[in-house]
């Protein structure tokens, strides 16, 4: 349909021929929303309550359900609605059912934690301008709700739901903190709700294995490798001479296909005084990953760890009471009560008492690790977000930053950015890379002095502080420059600004550029000198590749990504290949006997090592690497610190382990019915509305940028994505005062399968192509699927 035929002439004139500022204030409305392709919303008014206002409403208008469910669970609702053995809401907490965490939320609202850090002056609390955004969304989210009605509500995942209702201002704060504390306190939630003196134990001594399963629990927890991202940067010395760019950013964030942890892309515009396109997590109304007319920026998981154990000494004969510095403290004791709704349909209650140190909450676990409460020593949590609601602050100052030094100072001057680097590039052809952020100030002579014997092998593993509670001097320290105290300041926390390139793939900052490593800073930051994820050496091979030739464009950017190139496989494959021609009668070794691999070798050999729908063989391989894990001896030359991009490699195909777990791969699909030399789009894939989309990718492990991890179906193949490519977007600036940018989003604008912005996106995903990016008036106003819809 024409815009002509959905507006009258008179109002198409008007939009074709008006700039920004007359659109907005067209009929005197509050908020405009602009609709172009993909259903991405371009958001104008005249001040920021108007501009939430508009946000809340079109991201209600598209994730209602997603975010309704927000709100529920950090209401603590979840028990009352669905009972208190369902399964909780993993965005925004890892808590194992209902239950816990409502417990974990409702003991938030009891001590009144966000409502105090609402109320602070910033830069702690909320700048004026972001409270009027939260107040606007507020009343944006509520009058979607309130035209539609719950039984109006299109999506099936909630209409008619009676947990559908309006929210206030305090919900979207609870909401931001439940985000910002996901990896911290959120993480170890079972833990703090289920704590209670127990019975004295003996004491584990082994402390090496503990420290092993709390680090493979927390990994899992975290999501780490699931959750992650790529972010490069190529400043004025790394771009083609004919690409007419100064400088070019890769955004390319690996988050959650399903749940409160999707993105959602939009574009929000104050004329004369705020402009900012790109995404952010649902509920956020704010830019988080995007850019304004002379910056742009991504972000990626980071490495430091947010969050530290206490172990304190309690006093004899007094399980609730500790000891620090030889005096005794009482713990903090609070009965929190949730509604629970019974089998029958009637509504009970259930109370448990939670306990708390000067440190933080008891807790009696960490990600299923028992940590006893014995009679002689109990742990408690200290989370560096528990009082972070200022980084609303820092995407307020990154949507407003017009260069990397702009978007270095609001890091700086705000510290919330709670666990993800930043990786940044400006019209000047500036790279940027940042890890100014939360992170626990525990110096390594802090960890070495007071960690416990459990602690010290924890810290090593994974950066996770363990230390004495029972000594003052103990506790973290801070810094001068920090925000908060008990953090580092942001002169202790590693940036680099270059005019060639950074980047980052969810690794530390060492090699945030291969030429001029990182190095300096604690370990709880992240490592130095250690073995790179492959994902991080083929963003480094590829960037460097890229460099020595030609140059980046926007083009040779885009097909960086969509390359799908394979370091594992490049590094592997073709031993694979050799190895499988060698098995004795085409018979490879399995944990169910010998399986017949002939027809994978070929395939193998002739491989081009790339995830691409047509790529024959790459599902084995894929099932091949998840087999062979982590484990070690699989390579014959070992990792070397002065050759940290090339090393590890060579294949050992000696090895049993490695032999079996080829075999395993090739009967996995053979039990499937999946040719070993199958086609990836015929086995990978994702159904949407009952139409099958086929995906190109692969998950992390395989070092692949573009990161699918799939879902597999022992009888079909990789038949969902649980996380993956989310948000894409590649940006250049250069002598067009318009940024060049294209995006892309994988799972679509909206999880209502009702929506024509359903699987849009997922299907030019499939395809290879971008969606273009529309900043300036001459694109909005020149789409040709141009929609308006003023807010009075």
């Amino acid at each position: 349909m024409s815009l002509a035929r959905k507006w009258p002439m008179a109002l198409v004139a008007l939009i074709l021929v008006t700039s920004a500022p007359a659109v907005a204030e067209a009929g005197g409305a509050r908020s405009t929303i602009r609709y172009t392709e993909h259903g991405v919303p371009h958001i104008v008014a005249k001040d920021f309550d108007g501009l939430g206002y508009g946000y809340g409403y079109a991201a209600a208008k598209d994730n209602i359900c997603e975010l309704a469910n927000g709100y529920l669970t950090v209401s603590a609702q979840r028990s009352r609605h669905f009972g208190p053995d369902g399964t909780g809401n993993s965005a925004l907490s890892s808590a194992s059912g209902n239950l816990n965490s409502d417990l974990y939320f409702q003991r938030i609202i009891d001590e009144g934690t966000v409502e105090r850090l609402a109320a602070q002056p910033a830069p702690l609390g909320p700048r004026a301008e972001v409270r009027e955004l939260v107040s606007g969304y507020t009343q944006g989210y509520n009058r979607y709700l309130a035209e539609t009605g719950p039984d109006g509500v299109t999506d099936p995942a909630c209409r008619g739901a009676d947990w559908l209702r309006p929210i206030d201002e305090l919900d979207v704060y609870r909401h931001f903190y439940a985000i910002a504390t996901v990896s911290g306190q959120g993480a170890l939630a079972d833990g703090t709700v289920t704590a209670a003196p127990s019975q004295p134990v003996a004491s584990d001594t082994d402390h090496t294995a503990t420290a092993e399963r709390l680090k493979a629990g927390l990994e899992r927890t975290l999501g780490t490798g699931e959750l992650g991202s790529n972010g490069i940067a190529i400043g004025s010395e790394g771009v083609a001479e004919n690409a007419g760019a100064r400088s070019v950013l890769l955004g390319n964030p690996h988050y959650p296909w399903h749940g409160g942890r999707r993105f959602w892309q939009s574009q929000l515009t104050i004329p004369g005084r705020f402009d900012v396109s790109g995404a952010s997590l649902l509920g956020v109304p704010l830019v988080q990953i995007g850019h304004t007319a002379n910056a742009a920026w991504t972000h990626t998981v980071a490495t430091p760890r947010t969050f530290g154990l206490f172990e304190v000494p309690l006093v004899p004969g007094d399980p609730t009471s500790y000891l620090v510095d030889g005096r005794p403290e009482k713990m903090t004791s609070s009965t929190v009560r949730v509604a629970v709704k019974q089998e029958d349909g009637s509504l009970g209650e259930v109370q448990r008492t939670l306990y708390g140190t000067r440190y933080g909450p008891v807790l009696t676990s960490a990600t299923g690790v028992p940590l006893p409460w014995t009679g002689q020593s109990a742990h408690a949590l200290r989370d560096g977000n528990a009082a972070n609601l200022r980084g609303l602050n820092t995407w307020f100052g990154l949507n407003q930053a017009q260069s990397t030094g702009q978007i270095l100072r609001a890091l700086t001057e705000t510290q919330g950015a709670p666990w993800v680097n930043t990786v940044a590039t400006d019209r000047a052809g500036n790279a940027l890379y940042s890890d100014v952020q939360v992170v626990p100030h525990v110096t390594d002579e802090l960890e070495r002095d007071c960690g416990t014997p459990l602690g010290h092998k924890l810290f090593a593993a994974s950066a996770v502080s363990i230390l004495d509670g029972g000594r003052s001097s103990c506790a973290w320290g801070t810094d001068a420059d920090a925000v908060e105290p008990g953090l580092f300041g942001p002169a202790r926390l590693p940036a680099q600004q270059r005019r060639d390139y950074t980047l980052n793939a969810n690794d530390s900052a060492w090699l945030a550029n291969a030429r001029e490593p990182i190095t300096g800073y604690p370990r709880i930051v992240g490592t130095i000198g250690t073995e790179r994820s492959a994902r991080t050496r083929e963003a480094l091979s590829r960037v460097e590749e890229v460099l020595s030739g030609k140059g980046f464009s926007t083009d040779s950017m885009k097909e960086l990504l969509f390359a799908e190139h394979s370091k594992m496989a490049e590094l592997a494959a073709p031993d694979a290949a050799k190895m499988c021609a060698a098995f004795p009668d085409g018979q490879a070794p399995s944990a169910h006997g010998p399986v017949d691999v002939r027809t994978a070798c070929d395939a193998l050999a002739g491989w081009d090592h790339s995830y691409r729908l047509d790529s024959l063989g790459s599902l084995l391989f894929e099932r091949f690497v998840l087999n062979l894990g982590s484990a070690g001896g699989q390579w014959l030359t070992a990792f070397d610190p002065a050759d940290p991009v090339r090393t590890p490699n060579t294949l050992n195909t000696g090895a049993a382990a490695v032999q079996t777990a080829f075999g395993n791969a090739a009967a996995e699909l053979r039990d499937a019915g999946i040719p070993l030399d199958a086609r990836l789009a015929d086995y990978q894939s994702v159904t949407r509305n009952g139409v099958r989309i086929p995906l190109h990718g692969a998950p992390h492990q395989l070092g692949v940028l573009d990161v699918i991890s799939p879902v597999w179906d022992a009888r079909r193949g990789n038949v969902e994505v649980s996380t993956g490519s989310s948000f894409l977007q590649v940006v250049a600036f250069g002598r067009d005062a318009c940024p060049d940018a294209s995006t892309l989003l994988t799972y679509s604008q909206s999880a209502d399968p009702t929506s024509p912005y359903f699987a849009d996106q997922t299907e030019l995903f499939s395809r290879g192509e971008w969606a273009r990016g529309r900043f300036c008036e001459r694109d909005i106003l020149a789409s040709p699927a141009l929609h308006v819809v003023p807010l009075r």
